[in-house]
Parts: structure tokens; sequence; C-alpha cells
């Protein structure tokens, strides 16, 4: 009884054993991906960070172009009232009888 009683406990042993080298490997290749793709996830974290920066700018740039259109529309409206509303009734003609 006492030799099978070793025969398992030997078991046991090699079996943890087994495990242990198995999560170690785990572990190690873990540790061996991280590293690997840090330099990929910061690359791609800068990008990102660049094209918010580069869509914040564009946004401004399309505000100044609305506010610099609406500026030379006043303007145009303020020069030529009357030609303004013949315009714009002319315009309003033209989509009624398209939406006949």
């Amino acid at each position: 009884m006492n030799e099978t009683h070793g025969g398992v406990s030997s078991a046991r042993t090699e079996a943890a054993d087994l495990v242990d080298r198995t999560a170690q490997g785990a572990h190690q290749t873990v540790d061996r991906l991280a590293q690997q793709a840090a330099p990929a996830v910061q690359k791609l974290q800068d990008q990102m960070e660049n094209a918010g920066e580069m869509l914040q700018e564009r946004a401004e740039q399309m505000r100044d172009m609305g506010r610099q259109w609406r500026e030379g529309l006043r303007s145009s409206v303020r020069e030529h009232p009357l030609t303004t509303v013949v315009a714009a009734l002319a315009v309003g003609a033209l989509i009624a009888r398209l939406s006949r």
C-alpha cells in the first residue's frame, strides 16, 4: 500500500510540476506578446491623437468658412436688398415648379 501511495504522490507532484511549467510558459508568452504589442499600441494611440487634433483643426476651419459665407451673404443682402428678394422669389418659384 505504501508503494501505491508513493506512486500517487509522485504522480501528483509531476502533475503539479507540469501545471506550474505550463503556467510559467503561458506567463512568459503573454509577457512577450505584450512587449511586442506595446509599440504598436503606442503608435496607434499617437495616430489617434493626431487624427483628433487634425479633426479639431478642420472643424475650426469649417466654422471660420461658415462665418465668412454668412458675413458675405449679409453684406450682399445689405448692398442689394431688391435683387436678393427677387432672387429668393425666383428660387422659390423654381422649387415650387419642380416639386409638382
